[in-house]
């Protein structure tokens, strides 16, 4: 029996192909089952037998019927052992599984940017100035490592700002620090299978090179950095680390340590991958230059984003691979396409080009130096003595050191939840466990200053009331 609904913006010809599908793979109409002729059973419905002849047409094409000549059309044979696999109705899903997470008056996840920050305006503009410029490109794909005008873009920024030394030839355009090191991954697995990261350190690394079979190894990060005498004494190598601001402790890794890392790698062989995350946001000083420029022979990887500054939405990242790398990278990915769109590429290097790049930068500073003042200010005003502060004067975030409070960290996040506050776990970030309980992470990108005091107030009743 059909019951065909005539409202809603579903067509009619899908709502019958639905039934019949759904009848045969319930078992209720049985294999062999002459069904209905498009005359009788238009007719029946009131529809046009176009509208039926369309749906059974699909069901014919998918299987679920089959035609004999001047026949009609017969359900086909299914075995029954996967009829209930198969057989899901709609109504089985609830939609409340998907409801929304709750949203937070107050959230100091490390990684937001500042609501309103994005050029939208002048990005609109250039987006459509691309689309005029070169239409053609729309029926193509673009480079496997990305636009080439995009990378020569990228590798002046590079060389300017961070003193990397490069050429675009090295540089892969990327959609972000999975993306990056989701291709690094199986170019060192040619070579290399034990993998020594910071401890903390980033989350992203850890899953990444988790899921492609790696041994990872914890080096312990201390007031300068990594852990060198540690990482010499493990067989890994290969290292992750975040030089210029370590993440999420955010100390700086001094000349002589680079110089001696860059020399553990020449003498095992290995690959020092350099994530330089948030370089652009250092708010006391100049930029801390990027290790690879100590040494652009060496096997050394760069990793650099836009997500930190510009957005993280539009999912734009680079990567620049030593030569000795390059070669492998165009082996094992010779099939590949770059995961960013064309459009969104052309626009971002007609954004750099034009100068506006470097324009966003001193605003985006100019921001966040003045959240990352009021959120120092906030916590030595509500925290006063029984507060440190570890890793100020860069990036989106601080870790806050508690004095005088045996909560663990559980208990420290529960109890800003209660207060409408949502803090980001900083024991997600280490491989072993965190014995140290009293710390922290805030991030303070994504809030106002108004937003920021107020938040730190309630986390200081939450935890000391």
């Amino acid at each position: 029996m059909f019951i065909l609904d005539h409202n809603g913006q579903q067509p009619l010809h899908a709502k019958i192909y639905d039934q019949l599908k759904n009848q045969i793979l319930s078992g209720e109409l049985s294999p062999k089952t002459k069904l209905l002729s498009i005359k009788n059973l238009a007719g029946e419905l009131s529809v046009s037998r176009n509208t039926v002849e369309y749906a059974y047409q699909q069901l014919c094409a998918e299987g679920y019927i089959y035609s004999k000549p001047r026949s009609g059309y017969y359900v086909s044979f299914i075995d029954p052992e996967f009829l209930s696999a198969a057989f899901h109705p709609i109504s089985a899903y609830s939609p409340k599984a998907f409801a929304n997470e709750k949203v937070y008056a107050f959230d100091f996840h490390p990684a937001c940017l500042s609501p309103g920050s994005f050029p939208i305006n002048l990005w609109r503009k250039l987006y459509t100035e691309c689309l005029k410029a070169s239409p053609k490109q729309l029926a193509f794909y673009s480079n496997q490592q990305g636009d080439f005008a995009l990378r020569c873009q990228i590798q002046k920024y590079l060389a300017r700002s961070r003193g990397v030394s490069c050429e675009p030839d090295q540089i892969i355009v990327c959609s972000g620090l999975q993306d990056s090191l989701s291709i690094i991954a199986p170019i060192l697995r040619e070579n290399h299978s034990n993998f020594a990261m910071e401890d903390p350190g980033h989350f992203i690394s850890k899953t990444v090179f988790r899921n492609h079979s790696f041994s990872l190894m914890p080096i312990p990060v201390k007031s300068d950095g990594l852990d060198l005498e540690f990482l010499q004494n493990t067989n890994s190598t290969v290292v992750y680390v975040t030089p210029s601001h370590q993440f999420p402790l955010g100390c700086v890794m001094p000349v002589v340590n680079r110089l001696k890392l860059i020399n553990w790698a020449e003498t095992v062989g290995g690959v020092i991958i350099e994530d330089d995350y948030d370089s652009e946001l250092r708010y006391f000083g100049k930029p801390i230059p990027a290790l690879q420029g100590l040494h652009p022979q060496g096997n050394i990887v760069y990793i650099g984003t836009f997500s930190k500054v510009l957005s993280p939405a539009l999912r734009i990242s680079y990567m620049v691979l030593p030569y000795q790398l390059l070669s492998l990278y165009r082996r094992l990915f010779a099939d590949y396409s770059t995961n960013v769109s064309l459009l969104e590429q052309r626009t971002l290097s007609m954004f750099m080009e034009q100068g506006y790049w470097e324009r966003h930068l001193r605003k985006m500073r100019t921001l966040y130096k003045k959240k990352h003042d009021a959120i120092i200010q906030s916590i030595q005003h509500h925290f006063g003595d029984q507060a440190n502060i570890i890793g100020q004067g860069a990036g989106l975030h601080i870790v806050l050191e508690l004095v005088g409070n045996s909560l663990n960290e559980t208990e420290l996040i529960n109890r800003a939840q209660e207060k409408n506050v949502k803090l980001f776990s900083l024991s997600s970030t280490y491989l072993h466990k965190n014995n140290n309980k009293s710390q922290i992470m805030l991030g303070f990108g994504g809030m106002s200053n108004h937003e920021i005091d107020r938040g730190i107030e309630l986390l200081y009743q939450a935890w000391y009331s």
